[in-house]
């Protein structure tokens, strides 16, 4: 097994809605399956038991490839936290950990986002190569985050996301 270093990304959105209902868009399988790793038009599976160490899934096809997401439920505080685990098991044996906190606003709610992000790292690599490596896959997972997070805000704020995939 080769050695595993760590990054962390935070993002925060705002949202115009009450924290209940980005809570419920992450745990609703009929909500998921319309942002969380998918797209209503591409989304093959939505599995989910949103209690503490219960587990979900989603499965995604897109050209002509399915992907699959899995993870279980660490923490869920209603409407203000969700802890969970986040795996890509055809793409790697590592666990992130994702953290969603949800904060009343005066007007909407505000979410703070934070992944621990883990990456395999060669045994030849240098700490510099390291670095870049986290700095790759930090920038690449936010990028990815940014698109579901447009969904998510459409999906909560209107009832639905355009783009079906």
């Amino acid at each position: 097994m080769s050695k595993v270093s760590s990054t962390r990304l935070k993002m925060i959105r705002n949202f115009e809605v009450a924290p209940e209902k980005v809570f419920d868009a992450w745990l609703k399988p009929e909500m998921m399956g319309k942002w969380f790793f998918t797209l209503e038009g591409t989304n093959k599976v939505t599995r989910n038991n949103p209690q503490v160490g219960g587990t979900w899934e989603i499965i995604d096809h897109r050209g002509g490839q399915d992907y699959r997401a899995i993870g279980e439920y660490l923490e869920l505080d209603s409407p203000k936290k969700i802890k969970l685990t986040f795996k890509m098991p055809e793409m790697s044996d590592l666990e992130d950990t994702i953290t969603v906190e949800l904060k009343e606003l005066e007007q909407g709610c505000e979410m703070t986002f934070t992944q621990l992000i883990h990456v395999a790292q060669e045994s030849n690599w240098t700490d510099s190569e390291i670095e870049k490596a986290l700095d790759e896959m930090r920038d690449g997972t936010e990028v990815g985050w940014n698109y579901m997070f447009m969904g998510l805000e459409e999906l909560v704020e209107t009832g639905e996301v355009s783009y079906k995939g």
